[in-house]
């Protein structure tokens, strides 16, 4: 009795283990090693605005043949003014647009998350959550490409278009009101993360 109540036991606990690895958390960052840029047109010509600033933490789970299986948590922060363009007039008018003196930083924090692979590296991880901007925030789905390279570290490309004013921002002008920039943008971002 006492030897089947042990293999019972060594059994549960075997069961227990492998479940637990089957899920394996696993925490990666990245700060200051990103790329960001916003783009959009105006009367006059297409722009975009760039930034490398931000940090990002993450919560990965992966399965019994190491392949990303879900993402549990994701913070995404930038600050406003990092980002830059050709023309600091243009800069100017765009942090006060982003409202950047009381808002410095552009946020995003999933609050859920599915995972489709693509193939033994590659998966695809569709993010809904809260992005603020300007001081409003907004629930938004990000949809990204995730690759799991040799080195254990994660590349991480995506983009997402939206208009200004879901967030109250009034589109920015510059060369004093002579070329207004249009209502939609589209924000492209590419980074590496790390454990």
């Amino acid at each position: 009795m006492n030897i089947l109540k042990a293999l019972r036991l060594a059994m549960v606990a075997t069961s227990l283990f492998f479940i637990t690895s089957l899920n394996s958390q696993t925490k990666y960052h990245t700060k200051d090693d990103i790329s960001v840029t916003i783009s959009g047109t105006s009367t006059l010509h297409s722009w975009e605005m760039k930034s490398t600033k931000g940090e990002v933490n993450a919560t990965f789970t992966f399965d019994s043949k190491g392949q990303i299986s879900g993402l549990t948590q994701l913070t995404f922060t930038t600050p406003a003014e990092g980002l830059k363009s050709d023309h600091s007039g243009m800069d100017k008018n765009a942090y006060k647009a982003l409202k950047s003196s009381t808002n410095p930083t552009i946020t995003f924090t999933s609050t859920s998350s599915t995972v489709t692979v693509i193939d033994a590296s590659t998966v695809t991880i569709k993010s809904t959550g809260k992005l603020t901007l300007a001081g409003v925030t907004n629930d938004v789905t990000i949809i990204t490409t995730c690759k799991l390279n040799v080195d254990k570290s994660i590349s991480v490309v995506g983009s997402r278009k939206m208009a200004m004013s879901d967030f109250k921002i009034d589109p920015p002008s510059f060369m004093m009101g002579a070329v207004k920039t249009g209502n939609d943008i589209i924000i492209n971002f590419s980074l590496t993360l790390k454990k």
